[in-house]
């Protein structure tokens, strides 16, 4: 009985619990999937809240991307002029390009539409079909066609009843008229229309203007919505350009370049650079050898004949050679030509003057740092001399002696005067810079040979932007290629103007150096540059290229007229192995001859006198005689005098230049003081 009362006892207080414990068991069932629910709801309302307001936007522009068919077009690159406005250097014309859109064009049509394609525009057949065939919206198949062939495409579509799926759209391309004509400035565009090389890479964001396009909305699968037509947006044609560089003059510099580089075997090529000192345009700049701008990607010299044969290697190595514009991008050393630089240095710090008679003196050479430099013309030494005299007979012991004057410090201000130890910053693509040891390193042997333009490379764009600077009376300018640019909307013309840096020389000194130029074209080394009827500067330099290779560099630069320069001219020539020798004297000056010849009249440059009555006459002694007395001395053997400022007609002269006793052509000017 009692234990049956236990039983009974212990089975109410079991169900107690359990009945407890349940309530609490279905509370915390309860609460936790309030919890989740809320949860879940905060995550839903996050995600909302994150793709309506955070990705909204790009999931629209998704959209839109899905439901659109666009086909871009190219705008029309800008044209280049020359510097005359009225020369075609480089166009875009009108041609056209084939898309198709797989997913509109039906399955029994896509074997014989490639067939044709193929057929039409000698395509890989498989390659075309696989194309027309893949599940994607638009596929290219051709660019850049004539439309002869884009109009024997539009017949055969209609006479086979193909209506959608292909498309005709206008694209353009680039045409070169003149072939070869400053190829390496100009430069080339790739098949997108990019610009690759030369002007064309350089002002790519000034020409290539911007794309337009056809828009069209489709299905989930890519296919026309034939109540949909096309949203058609129009590209804008790039900017034009007027370059600085004249057509006729650089026909003219590239006939006369490439008979001198085959005429004396010059097995590295050659350039010349026509600029004008006054404002730094550049009025031609001519390298050999070239390439055609229709072609660029195949050589037009013997090299064309076994191209086929060439790998890879060896056809990318000839590519870069003849895409090189070595005449801003190569460094080589300039040789006597730099003389001038430091004849100009040393006549501006006022330690020599041009006609100190016996001043200097040649004995076949000059020991330095206990090192023998010889003269080239150690054989026959030159004996006395002025400075006029030493540039004349290109000696280089009198260098060597004004750069041991003027001292390391010195002499390296006036290389950064003259722009030699920094790029030009002309506007072209791939300028290269100089090559000079560091100032403190520079020791007597080093500076000696730097004195007269050896042991250092300069590039030919900053020889002759430095020679420039001593034509325009001191002032350097920076040298450029491209004079305007016309916006193709509204037809503004921005002028690219002059950029003086700074001055380097005095007016008084560029004098001086000018007629000692002159004299070396009229007495010295640089006789083979003369011109009749114009006053020519100059100087001649042969220099190695580079230590033992047995390749030399022959070069001229001249300036004309010396009365006022109007033209500097460098010359160029890699390694001439004809029988012409390599001195620059007998093979750089008489191209510049040729060269300056033609180019003087066409820019109607004056002459002095007629050909016929063009010759030398001896400087008279005027030193000492009023302006007046002065003037009618000149006047009776045809000379001008070159006035100083704030001088009158009972002004004395002290000082003249060149001395009494000197030939020059009638008509120079005799600068006195």
């Amino acid at each position: 009985m009692k234990k049956s009362i236990k039983n009974r006892l212990r089975k109410k207080e079991k169900v107690r619990f359990y009945k407890k414990t349940g309530n609490l068991t279905r509370k915390k069932r309860m609460y936790f999937m309030i919890v989740m629910v809320f949860i879940t709801m905060f995550g839903l309302c996050t995600r909302i809240f994150w793709i309506q307001f955070v990705m909204g936007e790009k999931l629209k522009k998704m959209a839109y991307i899905q439901h659109t068919m666009e086909r871009a077009f190219n705008p029309c690159r800008g044209t280049i002029y020359d510097a005359t406005g009225k020369k075609i250097l480089a166009v875009s014309g009108s041609v056209e390009s084939v898309t198709v859109n797989p997913v509109n064009i039906k399955k029994e049509d896509k074997e014989r539409l490639a067939r044709k394609l193929s057929d039409l525009f000698e395509l890989d057949y498989e390659k075309t079909l696989k194309k027309v065939s893949k599940r994607s919206s638009i596929e290219t198949i051709v660019t850049k066609i004539d439309k002869e062939k884009s109009n024997e495409l539009r017949k055969w579509l209609l006479d086979n009843d193909i209506t959608t799926g292909v498309n005709i759209d206008v694209d353009t391309k680039r045409f070169y008229p003149y072939n070869t004509m400053a190829s390496q400035i100009i430069g080339f565009c790739g098949s997108d229309n990019q610009g690759l090389m030369g002007i064309e890479s350089k002002y790519d964001e000034e020409l290539k203007g911007k794309k337009g396009s056809i828009v069209k909305l489709t299905d989930a699968k890519g296919g026309n919505l034939d109540k949909e037509g096309e949203d058609y947006i129009e590209a804008q044609n790039g900017n034009d350009l007027i370059l600085t560089i004249d057509a006729t003059i650089q026909g003219i510099t590239e006939k006369y370049l490439k008979e001198a580089c085959i005429d004396n075997v010059c097995t590295d090529g050659g350039n010349i650079i026509i600029m004008n000192p006054q404002n730094g345009e550049i009025l031609a700049m001519a390298g050999y050898p070239d390439y055609n701008l229709n072609s660029p990607y195949v050589p037009i010299t013997e090299e064309a004949n076994s191209w086929d044969n060439l790998s890879k290697e060896e056809k990318i190595k000839i590519q870069q050679n003849m895409w090189r514009n070595k005449a801003i991008s190569d460094s080589y050393e300039p040789g006597s030509t730099f003389k001038l630089i430091t004849a100009s240095a040393a006549l501006e710090e006022g330690i020599t003057d041009t006609d100190n008679s016996g001043e200097f003196n040649c004995g076949g050479g000059i020991t330095v740092g206990g090192v023998r430099i010889k003269c080239w013309r150690y054989y026959r030494p030159h004996g006395t001399e002025s400075l006029r005299e030493a540039l004349m007979n290109s000696c280089n012991p009198v260098f060597i002696s004004l750069g041991q004057r003027l001292g390391v410090s010195i002499y390296y201000s006036y290389l950064e005067k003259f722009g030699l130890l920094q790029k030009t910053g002309i506007d072209l693509q791939g300028e290269g810079g100089s090559i000079f040891l560091s100032e403190n390193k520079v020791g007597p042997v080093e500076l000696a040979t730097i004195s007269f333009g050896q042991r250092f490379e300069i590039t030919p764009i900053q020889m002759i932007t430095a020679v420039a600077t001593i034509a325009n009376g001191g002032n350097y300018i920076k040298p450029k290629v491209v004079k305007k640019i016309v916006n193709s909307v509204n037809g503004e013309v921005k002028e690219i103007k002059t950029d003086i840096r700074k001055r380097a020389i005095s007016e008084e000194t560029s004098k001086k150096v000018l007629s000692m130029m002159e004299s070396v074209v009229a007495e010295g080394t640089g006789k083979n540059a003369q011109v009749k009827g114009y006053s020519i500067g100059g100087k001649t330099g042969t220099s190695e290229d580079g230590v033992n290779t047995g390749k030399y560099v022959t070069s001229f630069v001249g300036v004309a007229p010396i009365e006022n320069p109007q033209v500097v001219i460098l010359i160029t020539l890699y390694n001439p192995t004809g029988e012409g020798g390599h001195q620059g004297g007998g093979v750089a000056a008489p191209i510049a001859s040729q060269v300056l010849g033609e180019v003087l009249p066409y820019l109607q440059v004056s002459k002095n006198k007629s050909e016929e009555e063009n010759k030398k006459v001896v400087v008279p002694d005027i030193v000492g005689l009023k302006m007046q007395e002065a003037k009618k001395v000149l006047s009776d053997v045809n000379l001008n005098i070159d006035l100083p400022e704030n001088s009158d007609e009972n002004s004395i002269i002290n000082e003249q230049i060149p001395i009494p006793g000197i030939e020059v052509f009638e008509g120079s000017n005799i600068i006195v003081k």
